[in-house]
């Protein structure tokens, strides 16, 4: 990966950001939730214990893992907070992160792409981004994907055998990480304003997609007393 391609890199936390705007709007609003925060915040460098490609990683869930890229990383911490996350039975499970570069090679780098089994939290979180000026797009669990996460090493492998569809890939991937649990709502974002879609209140640069849907969403699903 070329200098200039890495410098981007900075705003590869942008999952992690918009959590935490998240819950200190939830806090400071003192909505009535009991708010669990979980930040996966790792080194990502190269070291002499890097892990290698097709190393097999054990996870949180005790789910075995083929690690098929050693740069789609994130979805490798994230499957841990899922599982710690389901564990304590939730209302609702909202996750965010800059997963992967197909979603923005689908939808552009403006509009986040989301994935949800929950018809009825889709449903709220469109009609927020509509009313925020917040813009999102729904995606696919789409199932018969999934034979792509087969691995003759491990219990799963984190990638697809062939690149293709791979936002859906890696959404499916976080699913084996969430059990059971429906309410349970996928965004994967850029977190970055492209120069094309500069705009009032949206310069250049990191930009928190989806807080405004989001926040608008727990509103209306816990309104403060």
């Amino acid at each position: 990966m070329g200098g200039q391609l890495l410098a981007g890199f900075k705003q590869d936390m942008g999952g992690a950001a918009l959590v935490l705007a998240l819950a200190h709007l939830v806090m400071a609003a003192r909505l009535p939730v009991r708010l669990l925060v979980l930040v996966p915040a790792v080194e990502n460098s190269v070291a002499g214990n890097a892990f290698r490609p097709l190393d097999v990683l054990r996870t949180r869930a005790g789910i075995s893992v083929e690690n098929g890229n050693t740069d789609a990383e994130g979805r490798l911490i994230l499957a841990d907070c899922l599982a710690e996350a389901t564990s304590r039975a939730p209302d609702l499970l909202v996750d965010a992160a800059t997963l992967t570069g197909a979603a923005r090679a689908a939808l552009g780098a403006d509009l986040p792409a989301v994935f949800t089994p929950d018809d009825a939290a889709w449903a709220q979180l469109e009609r927020a981004a509509a009313a925020e000026g917040d813009p999102l797009w729904r995606l696919p669990l789409h199932g018969p994907y999934r034979r792509q996460l087969d691995s003759k090493l491990a219990d799963l492998s984190s990638t697809g055998a062939d690149g293709l569809g791979g936002a859906i890939i890696a959404a499916l991937f976080l699913r084996e990480f969430v059990g059971e649990l429906t309410r349970w709502v996928h965004i994967d974002t850029s977190a970055f304003t492209s120069p094309a879609f500069v705009c009032p209140g949206r310069p250049e640069g990191g930009e928190a997609q989806a807080l405004r849907a989001l926040w608008h969403m727990l509103l209306q699903r816990y309104p403060p007393a």
